[in-house]
């Protein structure tokens, strides 16, 4: 209930009151200076207000279309201007994708994600895609794609398609972009955003931690997600997956307790909307994906792969939920 119409906690703090739009990077860096128990209680005690502290939505991720992108984003393996880069596929058929959503559903996910290296779709195939967002949705699972740029008209033909959620990173903070994207402004990435929220569809927007940025760029990417007009239903936090070839394949580790710091301070930022704990748990301990639900997050990606990079085994996601005693939301009948 991401709306906010029900309240999980006994606390009489009005909703409006927590939920803000005019959040600086000062605000922001404030929360990150604050001791870990203090801003965990903080993000606990918002986390109640909004969800059940025990649920955590399950969402399954396919690429659809792999390899041989256009753009040069330093963290990504699929782009074809890296020295080594993954082989260039073509875009999977619709049968095929419905069966993946159809194992998925099985496994327990609620929600199916699809995902196609492209700079931007071109119109047949985002008719195709379409037609796997119809096949999808019959199986009673959540849909989302990620495809790149949109314009107005191919946001809302996603739209009458049925499509749940677009999911479009601004990556890292205004300030840091440049350093790691050079072929897509940070402007284009608001634009296809704000296409998206016209055409009436919910908005998946996150970033990475561990590209090279300083605190302040982290505090300056949460301030971009949670001052939006309307904050992004879902908010994938990810961990750099550092993958030979590309430019970022020695960055330096990222502090397991400043990544849950970075998980709380979203859930502190954006209290209604899913924190998602996505990239980068094959590489989490047991205990730091504790303290990142303690923190609020409650949606992870569920599945052997997030597109190119390896995520943790299903059997050890069941087993590590089950020793927290969590459960899973269900995808509904279709």
């Amino acid at each position: 209930m991401a709306d906010g119409s029900q309240i999980h906690s006994a606390t009489s703090t009005p909703v409006s009151s927590v939920l803000r739009h005019d959040w600086t990077r000062a605000d922001v860096q404030a929360l990150l200076d604050l001791p870990f128990p203090e801003l965990l209680y903080r993000a606990q005690t918002l986390h109640r207000m909004f969800f059940d502290p025990t649920e955590i939505q399950i969402s399954t991720l396919l690429s659809i279309k792999t390899g041989g992108c256009p753009e040069d984003c330093a963290y990504c393996p699929q782009s074809s201007r890296h020295e080594e880069r993954v082989q260039a596929e073509k875009l999977m058929a619709v049968e095929k994708v419905v069966a993946e959503a159809r194992r998925a559903k099985e496994a327990g996910a609620a929600r199916f994600c699809m995902g196609a290296a492209w700079r931007s779709p071109k119109d047949h195939d985002l008719e195709t895609v379409c037609s796997m967002i119809k096949g999808v949705k019959t199986l009673g699972l959540e849909t989302c794609v990620t495809l790149g740029m949109l314009d107005d008209a191919q946001a809302h033909r996603l739209k009458d398609a049925g499509l749940d959620y677009y999911n479009h990173n601004i990556d890292t903070s205004p300030e840091f972009y440049g350093e790691i994207i050079s072929t897509r402004t940070y402007q284009e990435r608001l634009d296809t955003l704000a296409n998206v929220r016209d055409a009436g569809i919910n908005v998946c927007c996150g970033g990475i931690v561990g590209m090279g940025e300083g605190e302040s760029d982290r505090a300056g990417m949460i301030a971009a997600l949670a001052s939006m007009p309307k904050h992004p239903e879902s908010v994938p936090i990810n961990l750099l997956v550092k993958v030979a070839g590309t430019p970022l394949a020695s960055a330096e580790e990222v502090d397991p307790l400043d990544f849950v710091r970075m998980i709380a301070v979203a859930r502190v930022t954006m209290p209604a909307s899913h924190v998602r704990l996505a990239a980068g748990r094959e590489n989490m301990s047991d205990e730091t994906q504790a303290l990142c639900f303690l923190a609020g997050a409650n949606s992870i990606f569920y599945g052997e792969r997030l597109l190119t990079t390896p995520n943790p085994a299903a059997t050890r996601d069941r087993q590590l939920l089950d020793r927290l005693g969590l459960r899973t939301t269900v995808a509904t009948s279709a």
